[in-house]
């Protein structure tokens, strides 16, 4: 598996689920809205640490900085 992903990318995802897990333990979100939103948090964290985005793959995008 090949990186797609840079740090900034890694990092606001990485903040994102942070966020979404706060929220739904803090129970300030619940129902429905706090099920979308764990599945959500898990696939950023997933993705910030494996450094690899699935999503951008089919598209060739990339936000990892190439190495001159």
């Amino acid at each position: 598996m090949k990186k797609n992903m840079g740090m900034m990318d890694r990092s606001i995802r990485l903040i994102l689920a942070l966020i979404f897990a706060v929220l739904i333990v803090a129970k300030i979100l619940t129902g429905t809205l706090a099920i979308v939103l764990g599945i959500l948090a898990v696939v950023f964290l997933l993705t910030a640490v494996i450094g690899l985005c699935p999503l951008y793959c089919p598209f060739k995008f990339s936000t990892l900085k190439k190495k001159e």
